[in-house]
């Protein structure tokens, strides 16, 4: 009997040790989207000016209108990460999900970047289309998160109808929306005198 058991047991052993070797999936890789060198994959629209400096990306402009630096691939399903700082005062942004008409105007989903008084920063503003579709002005958490002048990191995450962000660290947004399911990320220099913006460490993790 105990000779059975033990068969058995060893039977058991057997059958389960392939499937308990497999090796556990890889995580996803993050995809640098700003190599630190030059603007390989990325395209400009607009009168900005974009330089590389010490591996930061910066964006300015003495009047105009507003401008963008906007990435050549499409993303449906990301995580984006990535660090910003408002050197002069201007309001900017960071698109995802964008795309651009006939007429050469961006527009869609537009994560805020709001050094004012009001500081919607990591705010979900609908560019070129409705407007806001998640302001700030009840989170008072979110709102204090922004640093004026300072690095800032910014995560946003689509997952299907899904958007949330934050802005270092702190919840800013959660909601859902139709419009979009795939589209550029652009980088933007708000019209108006004197904006200038650094962006750093942009980094893309597509969802499966």
């Amino acid at each position: 009997m105990k000779l059975t058991i033990l068969a058995s047991l060893f039977l058991l052993a057997a059958c389960a040790a392939p499937e308990s070797a497999q090796p556990a999936p890889a995580a996803p890789r993050a995809i640098e989207l700003f190599n630190g060198r030059d603007l390989s994959g990325w395209r400009q629209i607009g009168d900005a000016r974009w330089e590389i400096e010490n591996g930061e990306l910066v964006g300015s402009i003495g009047g105009g209108s507003q401008s963008f630096l906007a990435t050549e691939a499409e993303f449906s399903d990301f995580m984006l990460e990535l660090e910003l700082k408002n050197e002069l005062p201007g309001n900017s942004g960071v698109q995802v999900r964008s795309h651009q008409n006939d007429k050469g105007k961006v527009f869609g989903y537009q994560i805020e970047i709001d050094p004012s008084e009001r500081a919607w920063s990591g705010g979900l503003y609908d560019e070129g289309r409705r407007g806001w579709l998640f302001d700030l002005k009840d989170a008072p958490e979110a709102r204090a998160a922004f640093r004026k002048g300072d690095w800032n990191h910014y995560r946003i995450e689509l997952r299907g109808n899904r958007i949330r962000t934050w802005v270092n660290g702190v919840p800013a947004v959660d909601t859902t929306d139709e419009a979009d399911a795939s589209g550029f990320v652009a980088l933007q220099v708000h019209s108006g005198n004197n904006t200038r913006m650094r962006f750093r460490n942009v980094r893309l993790t597509k969802f499966e």
